[in-house]
């Protein structure tokens, strides 16, 4: 029963230890992929289309495109991201501040604030990014753009305006889907390395 405790406390030290990449099991980002464990992954990024506009036949033939580019390519998978931020907890927040306040000001405050943010949830309510991932394995370098250009092209000539994923965009994204953080400008590769000012 010690081993298992020793063991379990040097997994639980190595954690501690590991970089943020480390814990994401990512082994690093090039400048049209995520390199991983299990495979490099390429994305591509699909402008949304607003169905609440379309016509039942103009929506069927969306359908119909994207079926036809899945259609066509083996290896894909779909990501939904939110591009814009949640504001729940914030909401749960207020709410619970109300329902504790006893000042009818400051309740009526905290009420406004609410609707407020309301008004700037249902403003993005839309805000949706939507990828098309390509796993890649171990497919040769020379073969990997042209592979790359034939997607694009698929998805473009069935209608979709779409571009590849650059390295600020993979760190953008990456910083969405682990903690909701679109309000940052400009992703870093160290902590800090903003103010860092080397010296030539």
């Amino acid at each position: 029963m010690e081993g298992v405790n020793m063991n379990r406390k040097k997994k639980q030290e190595a954690r501690e230890k590991a970089s943020t990449r480390q814990l994401m099991d990512i082994e690093g980002i090039t400048g049209h992929s995520l390199v991983t464990p299990h495979g490099e992954l390429v994305f591509f990024m699909i402008k949304p289309t607003n169905i609440s506009v379309l016509s039942d036949s103009s929506i069927g033939a969306r359908i119909y495109a994207l079926m036809n580019v899945l259609k066509g390519i083996s290896d894909i998978e779909m990501l939904c991201l939110n591009s814009r931020e949640n504001f729940e907890d914030n909401k749960s927040y207020l709410k619970a501040r109300m329902d504790a306040e006893q000042n009818p000001v400051i309740r009526k405050l905290l009420a406004q604030d609410q609707t407020a943010l309301d008004r700037m949830q249902v403003q993005m309510a839309t805000a949706r990014e939507f990828l098309i991932i390509i796993r890649l394995r171990n497919e040769k370098e020379s073969d990997v753009q042209p592979y790359l250009s034939r997607i694009e092209k698929s998805l473009k000539d069935q209608g979709f305006t779409v571009r590849k994923a650059g390295e600020s965009d993979i760190k953008r994204l990456l910083g969405v889907y682990y903690e909701q953080n679109v309000t940052t400008e400009v992703y870093e590769d160290y902590d800090g390395e903003r103010w860092v000012i080397l010296n030539e």
